[in-house]
């Protein structure tokens, strides 16, 4: 039979306290008093010949039958809430502040270089920058949106990716290999000078991860042993730039520097890939206008960045 549209308020409501776990919340929350949110609550019961709910003057929680609706209630209601918003943001400019945990790797790569252009396109928001090379928990954080890479991130999470797929470049100044001899395997590395990167989140260095040509795919890592460490890419890079040694980055961090002609790269044939960057968010529905600007933003540089390194 039909569904009673003069059920739906009350349905509403049921699943505003089912989410909360509190009648008092709810109220607070929807600026009606506690008695409202109640018989709201016991009107649907009524209607529906069954408790729901189980209350005390202190606590409160989910019959079986109450936990039966309220799973297939909440991601109806949240769709419709999602759908309103979009509706009401239809039109409007983005505006507010966004605040983005990013790593120092993913904030130099990927937003400064385009920072002025996003903020440009967007006057009224304010781009706040949490920099921090561990991965963010945004949602106890109060954080909007967090950039890392794919492999970082939980299977759950809901992102979208900002990059095209990276590899891993070993890296040297032409004046090193003058002096020292450009390597043709992994093994070779061994007779070389390899800085080692230590990661700021673990205490780990990172080791160098090489997959062998050819139909065998076989895997071989390296740990380097040279004379100088870093927790810093760029403090890295530099001292690749000075002749210093060779050293391991993203593809995508060295590039310039392989087009101006600063670096040179080397082991092209065992390079191990690696996944994209991503923009995660805490949820996909009722994703507020100021986020979907940074999202769709960030995918149109994607774009522009996979055209630019297309064979």
């Amino acid at each position: 039979m039909p569904l009673d549209p003069s059920l739906l308020p009350a349905m509403a409501w049921f699943v505003h306290v089912a989410r909360r776990r509190s009648f008092t919340k709810a109220a607070l929350e929807m600026e009606v008093t506690r008695a409202t949110v109640s018989q709201h609550l016991k009107s649907l019961e009524r209607h529906l010949n069954v408790r729901l709910i189980n209350r005390t003057t202190r606590d409160m929680s989910l019959t079986e039958e109450g936990q039966r609706l309220f799973d297939v209630l909440h991601p109806a209601f949240a769709a419709i809430e999602g759908a309103v918003t979009d509706l009401s943001e239809a039109g409007t400019e983005p505006s507010g502040t966004i605040r983005l945990s990013v790593s120092r790797v993913a904030a130099r790569s990927l937003i400064e270089p385009h920072l002025a252009a996003f903020l440009a396109r967007f006057p009224k928001l304010r781009l706040e920058l949490v920099t921090d090379d561990g991965f963010s928990n945004i949602v106890a954080e109060g954080i909007d949106a967090g950039i890392r890479l794919g492999e970082s991130l939980d299977e759950h999470m809901i992102a979208v990716p900002i990059t095209p797929p990276l590899a891993m470049a070993i890296v040297g100044s032409p004046a090193y290999f003058e002096r020292h001899g450009v390597p043709e395997t992994p093994q070779a590395l061994k007779q070389h000078n390899c800085l080692s990167y230590r990661f700021t989140s673990s205490g780990k260095l990172d080791r160098w991860t090489f997959l062998a040509p050819g139909e065998e795919a076989r895997t071989v890592v390296y740990e380097p042993q040279g004379n100088a460490v870093f927790n810093d890419d760029d403090s890295m890079l530099r001292a690749a730039l000075q002749g210093v040694g060779l050293v391991q980055h993203l593809d995508l961090c060295v590039r310039p520097y392989l087009e101006d002609g600063t670096l040179a790269r080397v082991l092209l044939p065992w390079v191990h890939p690696r996944p994209a960057f991503f923009l995660y968010v805490p949820s996909r529905a009722q994703m507020p206008a100021k986020t979907r600007a940074l999202m769709d933003f960030l995918v149109e540089q994607r774009k522009n960045l996979a055209r630019q390194v297309a064979p």
